[in-house]
């Protein structure tokens, strides 16, 4: 079910309460990793809209930069992610994050980030056939945009939306204002989504409460342009924690994180303020230049000041997504630090989620039923994001605690750090609290469970041939737990053909907008009961058979090993890769139970 061509404000639209109407299925509001993620997930099933965003461009600047394997694995499904990886910076510059004095000068302590721990290589393999990139919001964006665009989605930027009205018959009226002519008008659509960030006008409107913990305070970005090529030669990373313990600092500037945004002449300083020293901080350029050069530590080395912004630091989730046909995701129903690199990705994840479940409805293969699972199976991901990411910052204040800086008192705090040089029972035990505090780091930068753990409970899960779900890992935010219980990440194995040639993924025969079934060898039953079932509802599943001989060789076993079913068995996964039913071996009737699990997911 496709759109009409969108009417130019002001064209005729037929009677209508609201005047000249220009006419959509699909209105988004907000054109950043949510936004322009949704119109991109949306274009895979044909589908087009308008986008409008009240910001004159893309992103100006860089904000989320790191891209894990589970946002890239939804960009891979449309054909993205090779376009990704040649723009953004490799996993390799992204080996370490580091405590130091200045970037060229001593250095405290390092340790291994994204994946790059020789010790945890393994379990990154085993998750996802993607890797973590350092891609900036300022480049990521573009891209979407692009792609949304050139597949028929009209993006209009400076314009603002305003409201929303529902008509009697269900359809949405938003006004919008079009910035640069003043012009206001309106856009009825059959789906508003409100992908407009922290300050989200729909959210607002909708009136869905927000669940909110105390802030932790202010911080400061500051761009710059600063070539330190030659300093991280030898200190690879793009994160650099910068601490002066034994020096006096100005309050807005006491602590600094130092990120890499482009290799290696663009810097993002973010600027921590001394505790308790407040918010109300109104320092000069030349303030912030004097800090900036500090935390550089060779006045040699020229620096620009780009531009400065502020942000408070939220622990904020919405406590639901959805009201009737209007959706929210990405920053305007979760808003936290960027500990744990999990902002940008959790957006994109909403967006994969959701597109599949409105184009299944429009296009008629599924019940409007389908999309009340979207907020059951996306908040809890949220509460979970803004959690892990602000105890992330929070872990940070044992290592503060280690280096002796959190004493309002110099002397003290110059005497506290004299004792990690010193070889005494206090400078021992110093050293030890530090060395534990940045082991606890791994929980942010090595968090591969909390980037792969979600499990998702709603109608468009079956469950009803399970027991209780397995339980997660001890320590689910570093643990990956790999399973096809239903509501699980599909789990990735490489597979081959054969006749060998370039391996791929299981995620990679999944997706692509439809079902897909797994079985193996005895399963020829399930690929029968595929086929009749696909035709018989008229939504495409895909069954491929994976085992020796089959469709697919499982050239590592790894398949075998992960699919938790035997090999007459099949494992059902949705469009989104989530598992949505497994049959641990074969049954009678495989054609009718097949489709009794569809028409339950699909709520017909």
């Amino acid at each position: 079910m496709g759109e009409e061509a969108p009417r130019a404000p002001g064209a005729d639209a037929g009677a209508s309460p609201y005047g000249d109407v220009t006419e959509t299925d699909l209105l988004i509001v907000g054109a950043g990793p949510a936004g322009a993620g949704l119109a991109c997930f949306l274009t895979q099933h044909g589908l087009k809209g308008i986008m409008v965003a009240a910001t004159p461009s893309t992103a100006d600047t860089p904000r989320a930069h790191i891209t894990n394997m589970a946002a890239l694995e939804c960009l891979r499904d449309i054909g993205l992610e090779d376009e990704c990886l040649k723009l953004a910076v490799d996993g390799g510059c992204m080996q370490h994050t580091r405590w130091c004095r200045s970037m060229a000068g001593e250095e405290y302590a390092r340790v291994y980030s994204w994946g790059n721990d020789p010790t945890r290589a393994g379990d990154y393999d085993a998750a996802s056939p993607c890797s973590h990139v350092d891609i900036p919001q300022t480049v990521l964006e573009p891209i979407l945009v692009q792609h949304a665009m050139q597949n028929g989605f009209h993006c209009r930027f400076d314009t603002t939306f305003l409201s929303f009205e529902r008509e009697p018959q269900g359809t949405i009226v938003s006004t919008v204002k079009d910035n640069l002519t003043k012009s206001v008008y309106r856009i009825r659509s059959k789906y508003l989504f409100g992908c407009d960030g922290a300050r989200s006008q729909v959210i607002r409107q909708l009136g869905i409460p927000l669940i909110k913990k105390p802030g932790q305070g202010l911080a400061t970005n500051v761009l710059v342009k600063v070539d330190l090529q030659h300093v991280v030669e030898n200190r690879m990373g793009n994160l650099h924690w910068v601490l002066k313990p034994d020096e006096a600092s100005p309050d807005f500037a006491w602590s600094a994180l130092v990120r890499m945004v482009k290799p290696w002449n663009e810097w993002m300083f973010i600027i921590f303020p001394a505790p308790g020293a407040g918010v109300d901080f109104a320092p000069s350029e030349d303030d912030y230049l004097k800090v900036i050069k500090s935390l550089v530590g060779d006045d040699s080395i020229p620096v620009k000041i780009l531009g400065v912004s502020k942000w408070f630091i939220n622990e904020i989730v919405a406590e639901y997504y959805s009201d009737g046909n209007i959706f929210c995701l990405g920053d305007a129903v979760h808003r936290h630090p960027p500990m744990n690199g999990l902002g940008s990705n959790t957006c994109i994840q909403d967006a994969y989620n959701l597109a599949w479940k409105i184009a299944y409805v429009l296009n008629g293969k599924a019940s409007p039923e389908l999309l009340n699972s979207y907020s059951p199976e996306r908040q809890p991901v949220g509460m979970s994001i803004i959690s892990r990411a602000n105890q992330g910052l929070r872990d940070h204040q044992p290592i503060l605690e280690a280096f002796g800086m959190t004493d309002p008192s110099l002397e003290v705090r110059k005497s506290n750090y004299a004792q990690l040089s010193e070889a005494t029972p206090d400078g021992v035990a110093r050293r030890k609290r530090l060395q534990e505090a940045l082991s606890h780091t791994r929980h942010e930068f090595h968090g591969l469970g909390v980037e792969m753990n979600q499990r998702y409970e709603s109608k468009a899960i079956y469950l009803s041939d399970e027991g209780p779900r397995p339980p997660l890992p001890e320590d689910p935010v570093l643990t990956h737990a790999i399973t096809t219980y239903p509501g699980s990440r599909l789990p990735h194995a490489w597979l081959n053909t054969r006749l060998p040639g370039k391996q791929f993924s299981t995620i990679d025969l999944a997706g692509h907008g439809v079902f897909s079934l797994f079985t193996g060898i005895g399963g020829g039953q399930w690929k029968t009961a595929t086929e009749r079932v696909s035709k018989a509802l008229g939504v495409e599943i895909r069954a491929y058979s994976i085992g020796w001989l089959q469709d697919y060789e499982d050239v590592y076993s790894d398949w075998s090993r992960r699919r938790e079913v035997d090999e007459d068995g099949c494992v059902l996964a949705r469009p989104d890769r989530f598992v949505a039913w497994r049959s641990h071996g074969m049954i009678e009737a495989p054609e009718d139970k097949l489709l009794h699990v569809m028409i339950s997911i699909l709520g017909r």
